[in-house]
């Protein structure tokens, strides 16, 4: 007959649980995305993307999203996190074994002459033993219980440290594009500031030989003075934009980034696929740390139902004992000690029953909290879609806006060098094409943070993902 050894008693005793048979919520969203004019797009891309490498084109966010992965001080607590999660998982599965230990002990003590009857004299006691110490039995399952609640607390939290890692990427993009784009409004600003001053100095030529009144004047500098307010603007703004920048990496990038970084386009960023609302389940990091969390409510529910019934804790030991440390191994000096206990709960004033209650109830605040995830994400989605189809079409006007814009303006310009009409036509063609160029420039940047904030709505990289729950699902208690 083979030999059990405490380690296969120990997962014998565990294998039972008194938790709930976990089912998962049915969800709560719909089972397609919503259709209409807001929704009819272009087919999207077929091929998933394998990580965020491949989803942004720009070589300069690249290099600044791999600083902010190594750098960023916001993802390097959630990895700690991770870690100090795992550690209390790991503390929490050891209490399914036996803690066994050696124990070396040596005692010399006086007695006096009142107690011995004579003389007094000395005692010497030394022993050594190995063995465990109220080891308990689980026989209920409620060890096995918070171990499985510590294991899926500690997927959760790796769910939280991959949240927090796609909320980086994304800020880190957003900050890129707009950074990107109140440069270009800059660039634009200072190229309307040169010909607002240029058709100044004009104005001021023909106001001296009498061609033009003083309200001419007054109102290409007015154009002049409003100019210039938009340079200082941008000018600020692009310079906080590059202090939010360097805060999220981590390090400094003033005089770091590729000198060929690319235009603010739809080449970007690469077209996602936007799937069937039931791959979010699998695919946002933020649905599944609330499922961990929930099946974690669900074991704690076991935890709580166990501490009904009674406890059985063990203590053994064997080893030898002897008045002389040079007789400590001789032979007849063996001893060995078995002190089983149990601990039946009689009377605890509802304090379990409370206990209970109180674990289901967190189970249902975690229902809750899954099913808002789920919303949360289909909404998330819907509305990236949404952007997706209708900032093409306002996109294009935009364009077309620029495109007639600048036809008036050189038209204006050539009538009013040519003294066919006054400059107040000139100084609205100037306005016009300015403002329909600033718009051209935040709608692409607009368009192109639709597209990160559906990445992020879509769950980010999926083939990594897959890896990881095939791992993790043959972790998981059954």
């Amino acid at each position: 007959m083979p030999r059990i050894t405490l380690p296969l008693l120990a997962t014998l005793l565990a294998g039972c649980t008194l938790a709930p048979d976990y089912q998962r919520p049915a969800s709560p969203a719909p089972g397609q995305y919503p259709a209409g004019a807001a929704y009819q797009d272009g087919p999207a891309a077929t091929a998933l993307p394998r990580d965020w490498q491949a989803v942004f084109h720009d070589p300069a966010l690249r290099q600044l999203l791999a600083k902010a992965m190594a750098n960023n001080r916001d993802l390097r607590v959630a990895v700690l996190n991770v870690e100090a999660y795992r550690a209390q998982y790991r503390i929490q599965r050891a209490e399914l074994l036996p803690k066994i230990s050696a124990n070396a002990q040596g005692t010399r003590q006086y007695l006096p002459r009142r107690r011995t009857g004579g003389d007094g004299m000395i005692s010497s006691q030394q022993s050594a033993t190995v063995g465990i110490s109220a080891y308990e039995l689980d026989l209920f399952g409620r060890l096995r219980s918070l171990s499985d609640q510590a294991l899926l607390n500690y997927l959760a939290t790796d769910e939280a440290r991959r949240s927090a890692e796609l909320s980086l990427i994304t800020s880190v993009a957003g900050a890129y594009l707009t950074w990107r784009a109140d440069q270009e409004l800059l660039a634009l600003s200072q190229q309307t500031l040169q010909a607002d001053q240029q058709s100044l100095r004009l104005t001021q030529r023909q106001r001296r030989t009498g061609t033009l009144s003083a309200l001419d004047q007054i109102q290409a500098t007015t154009r002049v003075d409003s100019t210039r307010a938009a340079v200082a603007r941008y000018t600020r703004l692009a310079a906080q934009d590059l202090n939010q920048l360097e805060r999220l990496v981590g390090i400094a990038v003033r005089d770091d980034l590729p000198a060929m970084a690319l235009a603010l386009a739809d080449e970007q960023i690469a077209r996602l696929p936007a799937g069937l609302p039931a791959d979010l389940l699998q695919r946002r990091p933020d649905i599944r740390q609330a499922e961990y969390q929930l099946q974690a409510a669900n074991a704690n529910i076991g935890a709580a139902r166990a501490a009904f019934f009674p406890s059985i804790s063990l203590t053994a030991n064997a080893g030898s004992s002897s008045r002389q440390l040079a007789d400590l191994f001789d032979t007849g000096s063996g001893t060995w000690l078995f002190q089983p206990q149990i601990n039946l709960p009689l009377f605890n004033a509802g304090s379990l029953r409370a206990s209970l209650g109180y674990a289901k109830l967190q189970k249902d605040m975690q229902v809750a909290r899954y099913e808002k995830s789920i919303q949360t994400a289909f909404q998330e989605v819907a509305d990236g879609l949404a952007a997706r189809s209708t900032y093409q079409s306002q996109l294009q006007a935009q364009r077309d806006l620029v495109a007639a814009s600048q036809r008036y303006h050189d038209l204006a310009q050539n009538r009013y060098r040519n003294g066919i009409d006054s400059s107040l036509t000139f100084l609205d063609a100037q306005r016009s094409l300015f403002s329909a160029q600033q718009g051209l420039i935040n709608d692409r940047l607009a368009q192109l943070l639709a597209e990160v904030n559906l990445y992020a709505a879509l769950g980010g990289s999926w083939e990594q993902q897959s890896v990881l729950a095939y791992q993790r699902s043959a972790a998981l208690p059954k």
